[in-house]
């Protein structure tokens, strides 16, 4: 009697220990469905390599861009300097003096103020303006008495340059300008020249008449 009990007991126990293992394997295959199907990863790694693709076509488009940027640059800059040399070569001949960046035309020969002022004009210049105390001394040093392009011909003391700005810093010689007063023969000085043989390069402007013949000098200044 007592081996059939403990026979049934030992039955019980096998089938209540089976329903404990396939509960947890039930549970455990509830609990994690989709271990082995996930497709996470997969999908993460192709949204990676579109962004790669992405930024490697917008740095390309980049790179094109900058490259005829540069190009475009180099060939204005290069068009530049030739336009420059152009004009470098066409006033580089004898006559034609460099101060800055401005050519000087000296006359050989002399005429009358709007004569003079005439020839520069036919140059594609104008008789000279004077913009600071070292063009001032530059022409001084050049040791020639010449026409420059100070009048008052339109209002007596009213001193204008030949673009039609007015007289501010002056370099006179003493006792100039004084209209003539001095000389009758030729009333009324309305045009000015740079005074040669001058002791002081600052003092060298004297009041004439337009029409008295001297030589004169013709500026062209680059843009």
């Amino acid at each position: 009697m007592d081996d059939y009990v403990n026979k049934e007991v030992v039955e019980i126990d096998k089938v209540i220990e089976g329903n404990q293992n396939g509960a947890m394997r039930r549970v455990t295959t509830e609990t994690h469905p989709s271990v082995c199907i996930s497709p996470g990863p997969d999908i993460s790694g192709r949204r990676i390599y579109r962004m790669v693709a992405v930024i490697f076509g917008m740095l390309c488009v980049l790179q094109v861009t900058l490259n005829i940027s540069l190009r475009l640059e180099y060939c204005l800059t290069e068009e530049r300097d030739q336009q420059q040399s152009e004009k470098d070569e066409k006033f580089s001949i004898p006559g034609w003096n460099k101060f800055e960046s401005c050519w000087y035309f000296v006359s050989s020969e002399s005429k009358t103020w709007s004569e003079s002022r005439q020839d520069c004009m036919e140059k594609g210049a104008d008789l000279v303006i004077v913009n600071s105390r070292e063009e001032q001394r530059f022409l001084f040093a050049l040791n020639k008495r010449f026409w420059i392009g100070l009048t008052d011909n339109e209002t007596e003391g009213s001193w204008k340059w030949v673009d039609g700005t007015p007289l501010i810093t002056s370099y006179w010689m003493i006792n100039q300008p004084n209209n003539g007063r001095s000389v009758s023969t030729f009333p009324g000085e309305d045009c000015v020249v740079l005074q040669n043989g001058q002791d002081q390069p600052e003092m060298t402007w004297n009041d004439l008449n337009c029409v008295q013949k001297h030589f004169w000098i013709c500026e062209l200044c680059k843009q």
